[in-house]
């Protein structure tokens, strides 16, 4: 299957977090928060995204991008409601998330908002050509977590919550379904040849290292304030590494080499993950497969 063959439409799903543990892979405070990090910084990042890719719209003269756009941006709106909800979930067994969260929401309402932040002499068409590069940057990373979720069975094999799993795979599926779209919108709207390329380096070289702090801060910050944990346990490299050759997390490989396939000259995101993995747990996901049957009675009715 090809991107090009493939519609990108949003899926209004639902979750239902009242039996989800704190722990929801049992055994495994520091897998479960490192992937819980995804709740601190999606509510506020994919509205971001939707508001600048809103910026942006005005720019795009090409109707298939456009289609691929406005459904790239459903999906997000959809992904930010369902991560918060999880925020709610977690407030509700007394891990508050707030402490945290306001930073990242001043990290993507102040600093990169509409406006440059004070200080920041840059013309709005030249802000607006950055942060579409930082949203094409991120987007690199969200399509390797996603193929990777997709393909993680250790995930099945530690008896992890189904709901969580499931929230976690469709979202991871539907990066991989839109993995290109962000990318091709940077490279409609971001000006021709060198140019064009520098800034799309540039918006790697902000995002990897700050993606990285944000990732070990909201993992340190979640097991601090685990009611479950009382201050018994910490952050650390190594209890993170023994979850990852566990299968519970990615390598830090995978997550390394997306950097250097991005900033090739001749780089694509259709060349990222498996599209046919993607769409087939698309087709079973539960949550996916309730909202599809809630479309077909509307229409029937």
């Amino acid at each position: 299957m090809s991107d090009e063959q493939h519609t990108i439409a949003p899926r209004r799903v639902s979750f239902d977090w009242e039996r989800t543990p704190l722990h929801w892979i049992p055994g495994e405070p520091t897998a479960t928060h490192v992937i819980n990090v995804l709740h601190l910084l999606l509510p506020a990042g994919e509205r971001w995204f939707v508001k600048v890719f809103k910026e942006g719209l005005p720019l795009v003269t090409d109707p298939e991008l456009l289609a691929d756009v406005k459904g790239f941006m459903g999906q997000e709106a959809t992904h930010s409601v369902q991560h918060s909800y999880v925020l709610d979930h977690l407030a509700a067994q007394h891990l508050d998330t707030t402490d945290f969260t306001k930073y990242v929401d001043f990290l993507f309402e102040k600093l990169l908002g509409e406006k440059p932040p004070p200080g920041l002499p840059i013309p709005a068409p030249e802000w607006l050509r950055f942060r579409l590069a930082v949203v094409a940057a991120i987007e690199q990373f969200t399509a390797v977590l996603g193929d990777w979720v997709l393909a993680a069975e250790a995930l099945d094999r530690a008896g992890c919550d189904e709901v969580m799993l499931d929230l976690l795979r469709w979202h991871g599926a539907e990066e991989v379904e839109h993995r290109a779209v962000a990318f091709d919108m940077y490279q409609h709207c971001g000006g021709e040849g060198l140019p064009r390329y520098a800034r799309r380096v540039a918006g790697m070289a902000v995002t990897a290292p700050v993606l990285f702090y944000l990732w070990a801060w909201g993992a340190a910050y979640l097991i601090r304030h685990d009611p479950k944990l009382a201050g018994r346990l910490r952050y650390s490299l190594a209890a993170h590494n023994r979850a990852v050759r566990k299968g519970l997390l990615p390598t830090w490989r995978e997550l390394g080499a997306a950097m250097p396939r991005y900033l090739r000259r001749s780089y694509h995101p259709s060349q990222e993950g498996s599209l046919r993995r993607a769409v087939a747990y698309l087709a079973q996901s539960p949550a996916a497969r309730t909202a599809a049957g809630a479309i077909g009675r509307t229409a029937i009715a």
